[in-house]
């Protein structure tokens, strides 16, 4: 049976017209929940012993009454967070993409994947950049994947860092898990994480961190440019600031100050 079987389709319907119906009271006894859903007293047991063992759903003690809990709510507070973070990630890459007519880019880490989240193109420049929202941003080749890398604590890092495919794309790219290791170490100590035309020849982006109110790494913002227009270390380190105000800002306002930021 795969996951668009009708019968895992019908599954996905009964827990939502459940929580659909736990939601409309404080509580409500098995036999009464059955009759709003339309399924025998089995069946909805069966899903709700399986919604209390995940956290969804209590249980009154010796009753066969039960309730929604606030981990509903916790979900529902987590995609309020994420939309207004996007929302402030956004306009302030607007203003940095604005200032300095490059492209930028936020990205998020998932497990051992770095996906881009959002990205603003350069109005003036033309780019031969194929990265899009929701696409993978290459681990070991871009600055990106190096920020989101480089804080982890050793066993995180190292775990990810043996599941990497060192594929060479240019012959700037680093092959080798001793040379990211020490990569990883350069950019906790710059303080930002650099693409030289380790992607695409012609190519330089810089990222750097954004953390939440908790002082986590929750993302990177990075600048892609043209080595042209960054030929020089003067070049860099503007652009840097650049980009290292803007993270700032954005990690600012979503409650972030530098006494909340997590021991290395």
């Amino acid at each position: 049976m795969n996951d668009s079987s009708p019968e895992s389709v019908a599954s996905v319907l009964k827990v939502f017209g459940i929580l659909e119906a736990l939601s409309e009271s404080k509580d409500i006894a098995i036999s009464e929940l059955s009759q709003k859903v339309m399924m025998p007293k089995s069946t909805a047991y069966r899903f709700l012993q399986t919604m209390k063992s995940l956290g969804y759903v209590n249980q009154e003690e010796d009753s066969d009454k039960y309730s929604l809990n606030l981990k509903l709510l916790d979900l529902g507070n987590r995609v309020l967070y994420h939309q207004n973070f996007l929302a402030i990630a956004d306009l302030e890459m607007r203003k940095l993409r604005d200032k300095t007519k490059e492209t930028i880019h936020l990205a998020v880490r998932e497990g051992d994947q770095i996906i881009y989240i959002n990205k603003v193109a350069s109005e003036q420049y033309s780019l031969c950049l194929t990265s899009k929202i929701g696409n993978q941003a290459t681990v070991h080749a871009s600055g990106l994947g190096k920020v989101l890398l480089a804080w982890l604590d050793d066993e995180s890092k190292k775990s990810l860092v043996d599941g990497i495919d060192f594929v060479q794309y240019t012959p700037k790219t680093i092959t080798s898990k001793e040379a990211f290791f020490a990569e990883l170490d350069e950019v906790k100590r710059l303080g930002y994480g650099k693409d030289d035309e380790e992607s695409e020849l012609g190519l330089r982006c810089f990222a750097v961190p954004i953390y939440n109110r908790l002082g986590n790494i929750i993302a990177a913002l990075s600048l892609s440019t043209s080595i042209f227009r960054c030929s020089t270390e003067e070049d860099e380190a503007k652009l840097v600031n650049e980009i290292s105000q803007a993270a700032a800002k954005i990690s600012e306002l979503i409650g972030y100050n530098k006494q909340s930021k997590s021991s290395d």
